[in-house]
Order: structure tokens, then C-alpha cells, then sequence
């Protein structure tokens, strides 16, 4: 009784400013040990800015997704959309999926009236090709992000995308991955300033390839390890005569990254793989309307979801480290039944969920430099990092939980790791800036019921002030369009070393060392 009574004052008390003082004390009355966290102050590896990637790609009428995005009428991307993406602020955007496995990247370039639609044959319906590579670079700068391509690498060996019916060839081949990188990086491409782009857009990372080791439903098998691995050592060959500087990624999971690794050698820089998952345990009710019946259930398969991408990280590591090759997760979320429709990714619960996820991706930052936890953006899809009602004029973007832990990551992370001693209930992780001025903790509280009281010190010496930027809710309040604004974080700075964080929350932590 007491505990509800202090979890839904916290998150009353925490939306008005100037309150945290008062509930910090209710809660130190409910007798909460304190655990004593120590940071260190001691760099470790660096930690790159890319994972915290989005993923974007035409889905069809799956979801409307990029469609979403476009004002048709006006031809740019609708100005609330891009405002919500600034705000998101992703590292970097990937352009491409299973549709780049059919995709010209002709089709989609120079004027409009002349762009040539296509088949979505994954997705289903068509793709206009009003967006394409200068309206993805655009998005890129409107939110300071490197954009990164997938180039169709001979529909990865589907026959049924490579030649869908008489008549029509979607195969790419690694001329057109060339000119390619030609168009966008050669400051004298005649086609591209023919386009009335007269700068190039020096993109640098390029992904050969999409999946090409998996079995989609419908679908043949693409090449085998051994002709995947041929295939990229023609293309990087070929995309670094076009331009040397480039830095490419290779496709290696379901166990390829060795073979991929000896074959490639260092024409290649990152090996890709992607984590889809679900709770990991037996008799998941992480679908339909499933996950409501038991929250306390529902809450223990979602804390347990992290440990798959733990396993996976574990295992691209053994295979790839030992050939010097950097690994990118180029596509990362849940997968649940119904294609990616579950309402629990809408609540708070997979917010918490998804911390533990990007927090194992960062005590992996060692050896990971590309990373995603979600979708991009669109109408439908649950593991988006954004949503987009249609019609854009019935609402306003919103973030996903995934997309507001993401954001809250990506504007509060140092540029290199530290060790944080563990406690027991919370996921942490730490880092500290560049010039050793400031301390940056992520941290996600795993019991649905229970704050946590931590004691900070930082380099042994006890923490005289922090700033906090909080997320608590209660577990299972969805967002939607009516809420907007529901996991926006609070903002608040505290004197001294404690601090206490609330039941299912998840908060980022400056600290100053000075």
C-alpha cells in the first residue's frame, strides 16, 4: 500500500518542478538501504558515437514509414517530422533493409517528374522514389548525423527480388554500388551536378549487402557464406576505386564472420549482424493483449530480454575479434507476433527494457561502433523509435519509450568508458568526457516496486553534486498520440552524493569533477 501510495507520488510530484526535494524525502522514509557506487575516473576504450543509430527504410504497406515522413505536396519532409528528429538527434541514419536488396538507386535521384517508381516487393505495394539519396542527406544534416547506405548486392542471391517476372531485373551489380559511390563523393560526378547538386555528399559508410545469410518466408535462400564472401570482395574492390576513403561493412552473422573475415581481409572495416528478440524465456506473453493479464509476469520477461543481445554480442565478439574487424549491429529491436505490432513496446515496462539493452551495447563499445535498438519512424510498427499519425494533421510525432531512452543515451554519454561498481536491482553503466571533466552514468532500475537509494563516489571521493534527467513512470502506462509528451524526462540538479532512483525508472547522471 505504502509503496503504490509513493510510486504514484513520485510520478505526479516528479512532473512539477520543484518537488524533488519532497519526494526524495518520502521515500528515504520508507527505510531504502542505501549501496554504495563507486566510479572510476580512469579511461578505458573509446566509445563511438554510432550506436545510437536509426534505421530507415520503405516498408510498404506495412508500414507507411518513410511515406509518413514525405510532404508530397510540397516535396521536402514535413517540417514536425524533422523537428521530432532533431530532437531524437540520431548519430547516424542507414538507408536501406531487405528493400535494398531490389533497389536502383537511379530510379531515385534528379528531378521528380522523372523519378521511376517501384515495386516493394518485401513489403508489398510500391515506392514512389521521391526520397532518395539527397533527401536521405538531408535528413542526415537537418539532425547532424552520418548517413550510411546499403548497396544492392546482386539481391544478396534471391532470384525471386532479383528478377520478380518477366521483364523486370532489380538485380545491382558492383558497377552500379561503384558509380554509386561516384555520384555521392566524386566532386566532379557529371550526373550528380546535372542533379544541380554541385558539392558532394561524402558519405563514407557504405554496408555491402543485407541479410544475406537469413530465410525470409516465401523467399529462396540468398548466397551461401562462400559466395557472399566473393561477392563483397568484388564490390569493396570496386567501391574503393570509386573512392578509397570509404569504410565498408560486410555481412557475417549466423556464424559467417570467420570465413567472411579470412576471404575479406582488410577490404572491409566492420562486420554487421542483427539482433531480433524477444523475452528469451519459455511462454512469452510479450503478444496481442497477452502481456495484461500477469504485469508482474510480463515485467520478468522483459527484464530478461537484454541477455539474448548479451549471448549475441558474446558471439559475434569470438568470431570476428580475433581478425581485427569492428562489429556493427545494423538492425536491432524486438520481434514480437504480429509483425512488430505488440502494444507493449508502447509502454513504459520496454522502456526500461530497452536501457538494459543499450546498456549492454555500451559495456560492449569496446568492440561495437554501429548500433540501432529500434525502426526508424512510421504509422504502425511498435518498434519504432518514432511515431507519425496519419493524417499529419490529426497529431504530432512522438517518441516510443525505445526512442526516448535513446535520446536521453545519446545527449548525456562521455567519449570513453569507466568501471562503475555494480549493485544489485540496477543497470548501470558509466563514462566520462574527453577532458576528464565530467562523469556520465545510464541507469535503469529493474525492480518494478522498489527505489534505489546509491551513494556516489566518484574516483573514491564522495560526489558533492549531480544532475539527474529522469524517466519514471508507472510500468505499464502506454503512450499514444492523445500523450505525447507522457516519458518526457524531468530535469533537476542535487546537492550532495544521493541518489534515489525511483521504481522503473531510468535516468541519465552528469556528475562534475571539478
Amino acid at each position: 500500500m505504502q509503496e503504490n501510495f509513493l510510486k504514484a507520488a513520485m510520478n505526479k510530484i516528479r512532473l512539477s518542478e520543484g518537488k524533488t526535494n519532497y519526494i526524495i524525502g518520502r521515500l528515504k522514509q520508507t527505510g531504502v538501504n542505501k549501496m554504495n557506487i563507486n566510479i572510476s575516473t580512469e579511461k578505458k576504450h573509446t566509445i563511438s558515437p554510432y550506436i545510437y543509430m536509426q534505421f530507415a527504410e520503405p516498408l510498404g504497406t506495412a508500414d507507411t514509414s518513410v511515406d509518413a515522413g514525405w510532404d508530397y505536396l510540397h516535396d521536402c519532409w514535413y517540417p514536425q517530422f524533422t523537428e521530432k528528429v532533431r530532437e531524437l538527434a540520431p548519430t547516424m541514419i542507414r538507408w536501406g533493409g531487405c528493400f535494398a536488396s531490389y533497389y536502383h538507386w537511379k530510379e531515385a535521384v534528379g528531378p521528380r517528374e522523372k523519378r521511376v517508381p517501384m515495386l516493394n516487393l518485401c513489403w508489398d505495394g510500391t515506392f514512389s522514389n521521391q526520397v532518395g539519396t539527397h533527401e536521405v542527406v538531408e535528413l542526415c544534416r537537418h539532425a547532424n548525423a552520418e548517413p550510411l547506405m546499403v548497396v544492392n548486392m546482386e539481391s544478396d542471391g534471391r532470384q525471386q527480388w532479383a528478377y520478380p517476372k518477366p521483364g523486370m531485373d532489380r538485380l545491382g551489380t558492383a558497377e552500379e554500388a561503384a558509380d554509386w559511390v561516384r555520384y555521392c563523393n566524386d566532386p566532379d560526378n557529371a550526373l550528380r551536378k546535372s542533379h544541380g547538386v554541385k558539392d558532394p555528399y561524402n558519405i563514407k559508410y557504405w554496408q555491402i549487402g543485407n541479410e544475406t545469410s537469413f530465410v525470409y518466408g516465401g523467399i529462396s535462400n540468398g548466397f551461401d557464406c562462400d559466395a557472399t564472401a566473393e561477392k563483397t570482395v568484388e564490390f569493396a574492390d570496386k567501391m574503393r576505386a570509386a573512392d578509397p576513403s570509404i569504410k565498408l561493412i560486410a555481412w557475417g552473422d549466423s556464424g559467417w564472420a570467420p570465413k567472411m573475415c579470412e576471404t575479406v581481409g582488410d577490404k572491409v572495416e566492420y562486420i554487421a549482424f542483427h539482433h531480433h528478440f524477444g523475452s528469451g524465456l519459455a511462454d512469452s506473453p510479450l503478444y496481442g493483449t497477452e502481456y495484461r493479464m500477469d504485469l508482474d509476469n510480463t515485467w520478468r520477461h522483459l527484464m530478461n530480454a537484454y541477455k539474448s543481445l548479451e549471448h549475441k554480442i558474446a558471439a559475434m565478439r569470438a568470431e570476428a575479434a580475433p581478425y581485427g574487424k569492428r562489429l556493427a549491429m545494423t538492425e536491432g529491436h524486438f520481434a514480437l507476433p504480429g509483425r512488430n505490432r505488440c502494444e507493449v513496446l508502447s509502454s513504459w515496462a520496454a522502456g526500461v527494457s530497452y536501457a538494459r539493452c543499450l546498456n549492454t551495447i555500451e559495456r560492449a563499445a569496446d568492440i561495437i561502433d554501429i548500433a540501432t535498438m529500434a525502426d526508424f519512424f512510421g504509422n504502425r510498427w511498435q518498434v519504432n523509435a518514432m511515431i507519425l499519425p496519419t493524417p499529419s494533421r490529426y497529431g504530432k510525432p512522438y517518441l516510443q519509450p525505445v526512442g526516448e531512452v535513446m535520446k536521453l543515451f545519446r545527449h548525456h554519454i562521455g567519449t570513453h568508458a569507466v568501471d562503475i561498481t555494480p549493485a544489485e536491482g540496477v543497470d548501470m553503466t558509466a563514462s566520462i568526457s574527453e577532458d576528464g571533466k565530467k562523469l556520465y552514468l545510464h541507469l535503469a532500475n529493474t525492480d518494478a516496486h522498489e527505489a534505489k537509494s546509491l551513494e556516489l563516489t566518484a574516483g573514491g571521493a564522495p560526489v558533492k553534486w549531480f544532475t539527474a534527467y529522469e524517466i519514471a513512470a508507472e510500468p505499464f502506462v502506454e503512450i499514444t498520440e492523445l500523450t505525447p509528451d507522457l516519458f518526457k524526462p524531468t530535469e533537476y540538479t542535487e546537492k550532495g552524493s544521493t541518489y534515489l532512483l525511483p521504481p522503473a525508472a531510468v535516468a541519465a547522471i552528469e556528475i562534475p569533477l571539478e
